[in-house]
């Protein structure tokens, strides 16, 4: 029987020799690497299976991936830490002067993308003779529409990109993703009491979206000024970062409970602490040890969830009969995102400066991840959950690397890479966590 620490054990021995051997043969980013090479892995223990099943590798393999919840690791375990470790780095400042662009695109360019790639893929399935339900297709639309901020805010430290789409790209992937959660939320619902009962009328979606978003919002406000006032009265920061992590548990589980966004309260309370309470509430000697652990954290948890993406493929081989329509949804997801990201922009043009080559950018940018795979696998047991999982799983691939390896030539190509000039703004959003801003009071 395989337990939890055998698990751990495993995940975490992969992840080292996957990232060396990355790091000694492939040389690519590190998150990059560890797919690749996962996808490798699974690949040849497929045809050691297929020409040696005695060995049985194949099902061994399978029935301890089988055991790991990735749904349950990601969105109710990994999840918290690695927004909060993105979220801690994000300017406030920088933010609020990006918030009309970053808050349109988190909430009408993800339902508006939604709303496209559902739609697309409805009427892949009918030419193609799959009849899977428009509210079925518009789950699919919701769980693979937001940008992944784990995948996107991991690009991000390895490609230089111009301070104000640096701005919208990470402060659109932390928000979108608890937009996105609330959306497939109500999509999953709408889609199953179609089926099983009454149907949700227009004003019960409204009080759910509300209720998850702004409630998610409120409550991670309160759980940070809670730890902010902890914060402020010690200077011990072994204890300051236990107050941290507790911040992160508590105000997940505290919003899993209460049926609010929990990517959307911790987001917040990252937000708050990482600026309000490095300013205010912390030593110097504390803010640099609170910050290097949660690179720390955000690192090693990267390195397994991106590991068990690549594993995953293992797990999901009947989603594979599918795969002329994953291979349809990578354009149509691709073409939605251009859509999604090209209104926003273009209805704020009229009163903001863009920098050239900004949609395309944010285009290729927008990152999917473990999250939509999550998110794929925990919908209930049916028949229209293999093309969703087999479509969502070719899309955050092709993401991953295709997308991955080749932001940094297309940010050469489009003469992106030259500072933005102070003036007009274009300050970078992630500041440098050596120097925050403002006065600095002990504790």
């Amino acid at each position: 029987m395989i337990t939890l620490l055998d698990i751990i054990a495993i995940l975490l021995g992969l992840a080292a020799v996957f990232g060396y051997l990355n790091h000694r043969l492939l040389k690519l980013p590190h998150t990059i690497g560890l797919v690749v090479i996962a996808l490798l892995a699974s690949a040849a223990i497929l045809l050691v299976d297929f020409y040696w099943p005695r060995f049985g590798i194949g099902p061994t393999v399978r029935d301890a991936l089988n055991g790991i919840d990735f749904h349950e690791v990601l969105m109710e375990g990994f999840l918290s830490a690695l927004l909060f470790a993105g979220a801690i780095h994000i300017d406030l400042s920088r933010l609020a002067q990006r918030k009309w662009a970053i808050g349109l695109m988190a909430t009408i360019g993800v339902l508006l993308s939604t709303a496209l790639v559902g739609g697309a893929i409805w009427g892949v399935g009918q030419i193609a003779g799959l009849n899977i339900p428009f509210l079925w297709a518009l789950v699919f639309g919701a769980l693979i529409s937001p940008t992944d901020p784990v995948a996107v805010l991991g690009i991000l430290k390895t490609v230089r990109v111009p301070p104000l789409l640096e701005a919208k790209i990470a402060g659109e992937s932390l928000f979108n993703d608890g937009v996105g959660v609330v959306v497939f939320t109500i999509m999953v619902a709408l889609a199953t009491s179609t089926a099983n009962g009454p149907t949700m009328g227009a004003l019960d979606v409204a009080e759910l979206f509300a209720l998850e978003a702004f409630g998610g919002a409120a409550l991670g406000l309160v759980f940070g000024i809670i730890a902010f006032a902890l914060l402020y009265s010690l200077d011990e920061h072994n204890l300051e970062i236990m107050i941290t992590l507790a911040l992160v548990t508590g105000a997940y589980t505290a919003a899993l409970h209460l049926h609010v966004s929990g990517p959307i309260a911790v987001v917040v309370a990252g937000i708050l602490i990482g600026n309000q309470g490095a300013a205010f509430a912390m030593s110097e000697r504390t803010r640099s040890h609170l910050f290097q652990f949660w690179e720390l954290t955000d690192e090693l948890l990267n390195s397994v969830l991106f590991l068990l993406i690549g594993l995953e493929v293992l797990v999901i081989l009947p989603a594979l009969d599918y795969l002329w329509l994953a291979a349809a949804a990578i354009p149509i997801v691709l073409a939605a995102r251009l859509i999604s990201v090209s209104v926003p922009i273009g209805l704020l043009a009229i009163r903001e400066r863009f920098t050239f080559g900004a949609v395309r950018i944010l285009t290729w940018g927008g990152l999917r991840g473990g999250i939509s795979v999550a998110l794929a696998l925990s919908l209930p047991a049916g028949e229209f959950k293999a093309p969703i999982l087999a479509a969502t799983y070719a899309v955050v691939v092709f993401s991953i690397i295709v997308q991955g390896l080749t932001m940094r030539p297309l940010v050469a190509y489009l003469m992106l890479d030259e500072p933005g000039d102070p003036g007009s703004g274009d300050a970078n959003i992630v500041r440098n966590t050596a120097a925050p801003p403002g006065p600095t009071f002990p504790g």
